[in-house]
């Protein structure tokens, strides 16, 4: 097909000539540009030329071109001919079509030629140097980068303001962002532009698919910016991707599933900032939040999913836990749990896990959420076989007992959850269920005290599991683990002296006490223990065995002050308890 407005080589004195020749002549033609006898007419001949060989043969005329040298005379024709400016920015923009002539084009500085004109006023002008540019620029991230130093974001975001009913034009800047904006140094210079009006006027005037995928590409882009992040929220584009939500929701078709994703997205990663959450959320009268119970109901679990990281995003604030919980979010989002629990969708599940454990940070949040039953609720998924699921379950539980005694000895004596949790302990698999079921059964005997609990979770055979925590890598796991034997025991420590023996409970404390690289926290707590274990003879010979007398003589020269204090009760404790046996000081 020849392009609208170029000479044919094979009409009239050109038909006796193979193309080779023809364009071997208009290349002479071209790379004699600049000098006296080349008129402007005969250069636009020739470049015409080149057009139409470009449309016959991509691949041999653009080798040909190369080859002859023809390149620097279109950069030349580009810097000193204006009027035949726009036609050798229209070849280029049809050459750079060819991935192989892309370097071949930056070597002879055509990018730093077809620049200068992104300012022009003319809109063939820069829709044929917009398309050069970013074809030639494909890919090129060294190339991009030099692009905006030279400030070529600013004539993209110009070309959007000033002509935003082009449609070539527009699609040829939004190409170009989307090469671009992924660059921290461009994200930087278009947060200082009017980028996010312009581009969320676009979003609203889009008609296509292809439109508006590419525009959510470029805002996907941008919301990694902070201060983008909050224009973006401030020139309402969460409203405009609601309404792409509720139309689409229906649909099945893959281009409207495509664009369904993209958009939710785009919503949750501008909940990420907490400025730009704290704007969406509007104390429960944000769009987004009232557009939450509807994607928890949907048949869709992308917005099933959406709907439930919204709300564990907005609960990152203890005021905006407590205004959602007043709203009743909470059993909208049990409702979600409990449609997935048999054979449902694990990132759904694990995503309404999430939002329930951030609601449940508050201390008033957890007296109501308890209140309200959530906790029997919750328990549905321990029948769950998925680790995700099980890890998040076993977080919310944990986080729902936090300084509350009546629900910790409640979970703490309900069989079905102990020997599901114990079943997890041992868990090899998955590290993180395994760490989450044993913080929990100490979370149940640290804040329950209870009598009752104890035993539920000594018949359930959990304790040796807490004994072996203590010997965790992480310290915190190690201090909670310790802290709860040492409550345990002071409770009722005749039924738990077998298990100490049979796990080697003392060896292991003074193991930890021996321990030069054990950190003063968990030296302090294991002495705490063992003062509570000084109360069976049992164990007291165990600690003669070990000559646990000697480590904690060596402690009172610690470096921490409460170390030294600790190592100095427990050894107190045993110099009392020597006025009754011989274990210690025979």
């Amino acid at each position: 097909m020849v392009p609208e407005g170029l000479i044919n080589p094979t009409d009239a004195e050109g038909a006796s000539l193979s193309l080779a020749e023809r364009l071997c002549q208009d290349f002479e033609c071209l790379k004699l540009c600049g000098q006296e006898g080349e008129d402007e007419k005969q250069i636009l001949q020739s470049l015409n030329v080149v057009l139409l060989a470009l449309d016959e043969d991509m691949q041999r005329s653009a080798k040909l071109l190369t080859d002859c040298e023809v390149l620097p005379a279109l950069a030349r024709i580009l810097k000193t001919t204006p009027t035949c400016a726009e036609k050798a920015a229209y070849v280029l923009a049809e050459l750079a079509k060819n991935e192989e002539t892309r370097k071949p084009c930056i070597d002879a500085g055509l990018v730093m030629a077809l620049v200068p004109f992104l300012q022009s006023s003319d809109q063939e002008m820069l829709l044929h140097a917009g398309r050069a540019i970013g074809r030639i620029c494909y890919d090129n991230n060294e190339l991009q980068e030099q692009l905006v130093e030279l400030g070529v974001l600013t004539s993209l975001v110009r070309i959007l303001t000033d002509f935003p009913d082009n449609d070539a034009l527009v699609r040829v800047c939004l190409l170009a962002l989307s090469n671009l904006a992924d660059l921290e140094s461009a994200k930087e210079a278009l947060s200082k532009t009017m980028v996010v009006e312009q581009l969320v006027k676009q979003l609203k005037r889009a008609e296509n698919h292809e439109r508006v995928e590419i525009i959510i590409e470029v805002l996907q882009m941008l919301a990694e910016n902070d201060p983008l992040k909050l224009q973006l929220v401030d020139a309402s584009v969460q409203e405009i991707l609601c309404d792409i939500l509720q139309k689409l929701h229906d649909s099945s078709q893959t281009e409207d599933m495509c664009t369904l994703k993209s958009s939710s997205d785009l919503i949750v990663s501008l909940l990420l900032g907490d400025e730009s959450m704290q704007k969406l959320f509007d104390n429960g009268c944000g769009v987004v939040y009232e557009n939450i119970p509807f994607w928890l109901t949907s048949r869709h679990t992308l917005l099933q999913m959406t709907g439930a990281l919204a709300i564990a995003n907005f609960a990152r604030n203890d005021t905006n836990c407590v205004r959602m919980v007043q709203l009743g979010v909470v059993h909208k989002l049990l409702d979600l749990l409990e449609e997935h629990v048999e054979n449902g969708d694990v990132a759904v599940q694990h995503a309404a896990l999430s939002a329930l454990r951030n609601l449940a940070i508050p201390v008033m949040n957890k007296v109501k959420m308890l209140e309200e039953g959530v906790a029997d609720r919750i328990q549905m998924l321990l029948r769950s076989e998925m680790p995700p699921v099980q890890f998040k379950l076993l977080g919310t539980l944990r986080m729902l007992t936090d300084g509350q005694a009546d629900t910790a000895r409640i979970l703490g004596q309900d069989s079905k959850l102990l020997d599901r949790l114990v079943q997890w302990c041992e868990a090899k698999d998955h590290v993180g269920v395994r760490g989450e079921a044993n913080r929990l059964l100490a979370s149940l005997l640290r804040h329950s005290k209870s009598q009752e609990v104890v035993k539920a979770i000594q018949k359930a055979k959990g304790v040796k599991h807490l004994v072996s925590m203590t010997t965790s890598e992480h310290a915190i796991m190690q201090n909670e683990a310790l802290i709860a034997l040492a409550i345990a025991s002071a409770i009722n420590l005749d039924i738990l002296q077998e298990v100490f023996k049979e796990s080697e409970l003392v060896l292991i404390l003074h193991k930890v006490l021996q321990d030069e690289s054990m950190g003063p926290e968990v030296k302090y707590n294991s002495m705490g223990l063992l003062c509570s274990l000084l109360d069976s003879d049992d164990l007291q010979k165990e600690m003669e065995v070990v000559n646990l007398k000697e480590t904690l003589e060596k402690l009172r020269g610690h470096s921490n002050s409460n170390v030294v204090k600790q190592a100095n009760n427990v050894l107190q404790i045993m110099a009392n308890s020597s006025q009754n046996s011989d274990h210690f000081f025979g």
